[in-house]
């Protein structure tokens, strides 16, 4: 029998490379653990990594900016849409002042019977602060951010859908789901895996968008991925998910810091089954101190570095 861990990572279609950096690093203030590139395909694409203070696998956002290869994606229904940040229940009004002052626009949204703050990252992708206690991971105060308003992690996923009972039905039946914790309105929330923080799924119910765009492309989210531990675990799902009728999942990838399969979800949603590499996941070329200071390849595509590094976007940060 498999089981999942909790959240792995989120992976946006983003716009322009330094925008993205600079909204993830001095707006949000995390920290920026690694600059590498996307491993599909023959056309050259930062993929950009973002974490809290400890690269926490549930606090990990990654992103490939694509708007330099002119590809842009549509948001709409059955497709990932909303990031969903941990910050501390205290944290809201630092946050929708810190937001206010670097131009972003915020709007304060009620959730299940919450405060929410709701803003979008420059491409448009939705972002949502939650306010959470007893999160106990570590937040990364980068760029004035005080270390007890930091985003510990991730949140959750929010996913819009046509029809949200075949998306329950796989999460009951197939992907480990807790069971439904809350629904109201249009809004069903339920958690995947074992952890305590960061596995929040919350589906909303969207019948009036056109369906969203699944390939690459800017302002558009690409996946979530799941922490599946080992990879005979990670094996046990993908035979499970595929026992269960499923098959549009893929075979495994590496992806040098983690090994990873995807498989389309009945609400359109892509998820990946991701397994930390054991030679040492984000340090495996960086120790912990250099994390995201060096630009890094696959050994595949290290004897076209000039080349790769030319074509791409120049970045600070």
């Amino acid at each position: 029998m498999s089981y999942i861990r909790g959240s792995h990572h989120l992976t946006l279609s983003v716009a322009h490379a330094q925008e993205d950096v600079d909204f993830h690093t001095k707006t949000l203030g995390m920290r920026f653990i690694k600059r590498t590139v996307l491993f599909d395909g023959s056309v050259p694409i930062y993929h950009l990594y973002y974490s809290n203070a400890d690269g926490d696998p549930s606090s990990v956002l990654t992103t490939f900016p694509w708007a330099q290869a002119g590809l842009h994606g549509t948001r709409g229904t059955n497709q990932a849409r909303e990031v969903q940040l941990s910050v501390p229940s205290g944290s809201l009004e630092f946050w929708r002042g810190r937001l206010a002052e670097r131009g972003v626009d915020v709007d304060d949204a009620d959730v299940f019977g919450a405060r929410r703050l709701a803003f979008r990252h420059p491409c448009g992708i939705e972002y949502v602060m939650v306010g959470n206690d007893g999160d106990g991971r570590t937040g990364h105060p980068g760029d004035g951010v005080p270390p007890e308003h930091a985003i510990h992690g991730i949140h959750g996923v929010g996913i819009h859908v046509a029809t949200p009972d075949r998306m329950v039905e796989f999460a009951d039946e197939t992907f480990h789901g807790q069971g439904r914790t809350t629904e109201e309105g249009d809004r069903i929330a339920f958690r995947v895996g074992e952890a305590e923080h960061g596995n929040h799924v919350e589906l909303v119910v969207n019948r009036r968008d056109e369906q969203g765009t699944w390939r690459y492309g800017a302002g558009t989210f690409h996946h979530v991925a799941w922490d599946l531990d080992t990879l005979e675990n990670q094996d046990a799902l993908k035979f499970e998910v595929e026992g269960a009728g499923y098959t549009d999942i893929s075979e495994l990838k590496d992806r040098k810091y983690f090994k990873s399969v995807y498989v389309r979800t009945p609400a359109g949603a892509l998820f990946e089954l991701a397994v930390t590499h054991d030679d040492g996941g984000w340090t495996c070329d960086e120790s912990p101190q250099e994390l995201g200071t060096r630009f890094q390849l696959p050994e595949q595509f290290e004897d076209r570095r000039e080349e790769i590094f030319s074509k791409l976007e120049p970045i600070e940060g």
